[in-house]
C-alpha cells in the first residue's frame, strides 16, 4: 500500500474571499469541516435538511469563531428537485453578495446510515439516494461554478473504509438507484452504504479522467477523504445494544476518533496543494494511501456514470445537468 503525504496549501485570499459549500454539515464530520474551513478564511455554505439544526449550527460555529462567514441552505441530498433549487439560491446568493460568482470548494460530506428501506420522490432507495445520486447530481451541477474560480477549485468527496468489504459490485440502473434492493425480504442495509461508498470512488475516478480529456484538470481538482472510524450519528438507526457495543469495541482498541480529530483527512484533502488530484486522503497528516483495488477499476467507473446519468435523464436534472 503506497503511502504518499502532502503539506496544506492555504487559500489564496487576497483578490477575493474563497467560498466552500459543505453538505451534511449539521453535526459530525460536516460541522468540523465547516468550523475548521472558517477558520482558515472560507465563506462557508452550510449544506443540512433541518432549519433548526442549521440555526444551531451557526451559533456552534459563531460562538468558536465570531468571525465566522456563514451562509445556511434548508437541503435534501436524497431530493434531485432539492437539489436543483439549492444551485439556483447559492448562484443568486453569489451574485446579490459581494462575493465573486464561483465555488472554491465543495465537500460532498452528507451520508446516512438507514436499517429499513425508504424510497425518494424520484423511486430511488434513499440511503443510496443521500450519499451517492445526490454528490453525483450535485457536484454537476455545481461544476459551473466550480469551472468559474479565478484560481483553482476542489471537489473533496467523503468516503469511508467500508468501501474495502465490496469484492465484487454492479453498476446496473437497478442497482445504483438501490430498487434491487427495495425488493429484498431483507433489507441489506450494510451492503447498501459500502457500495454507496465505492460509487463515491469511482465517480471521483471518473471525474478526474473526464476533467483530463476536456483539459480542465489544472482548473478542477478531485480527492477522495477517508476519516476512519469516527464517533458521529451515522449509526443511531442501528440498535442500541450493536451500536454501544460496536463503540465500546472500538475504543479498546483505540481506533474511535472524535469528529474534531477524524475531520483531519477532509481538511488535508480540502486544503490539498494545487496539482493534487485522484488521491485518497486517510489518517490526517497529508497522507494518502490506495483505496481498494476495486475502486481502481476504470471500466466500471465509466459504466457506473453512465448508468448515474441514465437515471438522472428523466428527472429534472435531465436538462439542468447537461448544461457544463
Amino acid at each position: 500500500m503506497k503511502l504518499v503525504s502532502y503539506p496544506r496549501c492555504y487559500p489564496y485570499t487576497s483578490n477575493f474571499r474563497p467560498v466552500c459549500v459543505v453538505t451534511g454539515a449539521t453535526s459530525g464530520l460536516g460541522l468540523a469541516a465547516a468550523y475548521k474551513l472558517s477558520k482558515e478564511g472560507y465563506v462557508v455554505a452550510i449544506v443540512g435538511r433541518s432549519q433548526q439544526l442549521l440555526s444551531e449550527t451557526i451559533r456552534k460555529i459563531k460562538d468558536s469563531n465570531e468571525d465566522a462567514h456563514l451562509k445556511a441552505f434548508q437541503v435534501d441530498m436524497s431530493s434531485i428537485e432539492s437539489i436543483i433549487k439549492f444551485k439556483v439560491s447559492l448562484r443568486q446568493w453569489l451574485l446579490d453578495s459581494d462575493l465573486h460568482c464561483s465555488l472554491q470548494l465543495l465537500i460532498n460530506n452528507a451520508g446516512i446510515l438507514a436499517t429499513s428501506p425508504r424510497v425518494t420522490a424520484e423511486g430511488y432507495d434513499q440511503m443510496i439516494g443521500t450519499n451517492y445520486i445526490g454528490a453525483f447530481a450535485l457536484t454537476k451541477l455545481l461544476l459551473p461554478l466550480l469551472e468559474s474560480s479565478p484560481v483553482s477549485s476542489k471537489i473533496v468527496n467523503v468516503t469511508s473504509f467500508t468501501h474495502r468489504a465490496v469484492t465484487d459490485v454492479q453498476v446496473d440502473e437497478g442497482t445504483v438507484s438501490g430498487k434491487r434492493f427495495l425488493r429484498s425480504i431483507q433489507y441489506p442495509y450494510a451492503q447498501i452504504y459500502e457500495y454507496s461508498k465505492l460509487y463515491l470512488i469511482l465517480f471521483s475516478k471518473e471525474l478526474h479522467r473526464q476533467l483530463c480529456l476536456m483539459g480542465k484538470s489544472h482548473q478542477i481538482f478531485v480527492n477522495v477523504a477517508d476519516p476512519g472510524v469516527v464517533q458521529t450519528n451515522l449509526m443511531r438507526e442501528v440498535p442500541t445494544i450493536l451500536s454501544s457495543l460496536a463503540l465500546r469495541v472500538l475504543k479498546f482498541l483505540q481506533l474511535l476518533q472524535f469528529p474534531e480529530s477524524g475531520v483531519d483527512s477532509i481538511i488535508d484533502a480540502a486544503l490539498a496543494p494545487p496539482g493534487t488530484s485522484g488521491a485518497y486522503y486517510f489518517g490526517g497528516k497529508g497522507r494518502t494511501i490506495n483505496p481498494s483495488a476495486l475502486s481502481h477499476n476504470a471500466k466500471l467507473a465509466r459504466e457506473l456514470w453512465e448508468s448515474t446519468s441514465k437515471l438522472l435523464s428523466v428527472t429534472p436534472f435531465g436538462a439542468e445537468g447537461n448544461s457544463w
